[in-house]
């Protein structure tokens, strides 16, 4: 029987500027949202001028959400107000949970030529979880497994398993997979996703087709009612490719080109959001008493993340 997800939307990534002055392409956030639930933004920093990064994020407080960097070049170094601090190099991952509280940095350095490259995805809690004690999963490059389905077909696992190799980040509430897939020319990449879960691809190089069909204008039809008449029907970099939830298998195709993109799933969470800023609780009362909290110096609940 034929089980594959359809492609629901494509759309490219769009340039921003966020934190102190640091220009990035943000692939989805606050308009998408509950589209991509549990999913709440992506950011897609890559810049070869330090001067349109440097100034990086300074002190920021996170409430009710996850935060998932993943660094592809160049450095991040971080630290918090507990005295927390370290760096993310490259193919390293933070995932971190921000819970009832955290106030930190993120001060992108580059590598010596002065390349940055990398993602923050934002994940968010469920109303039980978002005060939950903070945590901190340090993910060293080394620890990321890389499955070889063939001689074109090569996938880091971050979170989620795959063909035998398990990704070294487990036991999160929303039950995500990260998963960095790099397809040779002329190659084909087929994956079950569990029913139900919000599943995206995000283009990171080359091109691909996404879908059996191969028509860029099939889904718009069925879910949007209009045409994006200058859609590829093979995505390229800086596309989200968001999957119909209907379905399970998603098979991804090259020709002449390769292709290398993030796919990304969760379960979604199907609560009201309320976000601002650093900030997502579930209500605007919830959103004041963070921010009022903030202010007076009474916003960390629990003195010093878990560091696991």
């Amino acid at each position: 029987m034929n089980n594959f997800r359809k492609i629901e939307k494509v759309w490219q990534s769009r340039p921003t500027i966020e934190g102190a002055g640091v220009h990035l392409r943000r692939a989805f956030g606050f308009h998408e949202v509950p589209r991509l639930d549990p999913f709440l933004l992506l950011d897609d920093f890559n810049n070869s001028d330090p001067a349109l990064y440097r100034a990086g994020f300074p002190w920021h407080p996170h409430r009710g959400i996850e935060t998932i960097t993943y660094v592809l070049e160049g450095e991040v170094e971080h630290g918090d107000s507990m005295g927390n601090q370290g760096v993310i190099r490259p193919g390293d991952v933070q995932w971190m949970t921000a819970g009832s509280g955290i106030i930190h940095q993120e001060m992108p350095k580059g590598e010596r030529s002065g390349r940055q490259w990398g993602f923050q995805l934002w994940a968010n809690l469920p109303r039980s979880q978002k005060m939950m004690e903070p945590r901190y999963r340090e993910v060293p490059a080394k620890t990321i497994p890389e499955a070889v389905l063939d001689s074109k077909t090569r996938v880091k696992v971050i979170c989620g398993a795959l063909n035998g190799s398990t990704g070294p980040v487990k036991d999160i509430v929303t039950d995500p997979e990260y998963l960095d897939v790099a397809l040779a020319p002329g190659a084909a990449f087929r994956h079950t996703a569990k029913f139900g879960h919000t599943v995206f691809a995000y283009v990171i190089e080359g091109k691909a087709y996404f879908d059996q069909s191969r028509d860029a204008y099939a889904h718009e039809m069925e879910s949007a009612g209009w045409w994006d008449v200058k859609r590829d029907c093979a995505p390229g970099p800086g596309s989200v490719v968001l999957y119909s939830r209907r379905g399970t298998d998603i098979e991804v195709r090259t020709e002449a080109s390769g292709v290398r993109f993030l796919l990304v799933s969760g379960k979604p969470i199907n609560e009201a959001v309320a976000w601002y800023g650093p900030i997502v609780m579930n209500t605007a009362e919830e959103l004041k008493t963070a921010f009022e909290e903030y202010e007076k110096g009474s916003f960390i609940k629990h003195p010093q993340p878990q560091n696991i």
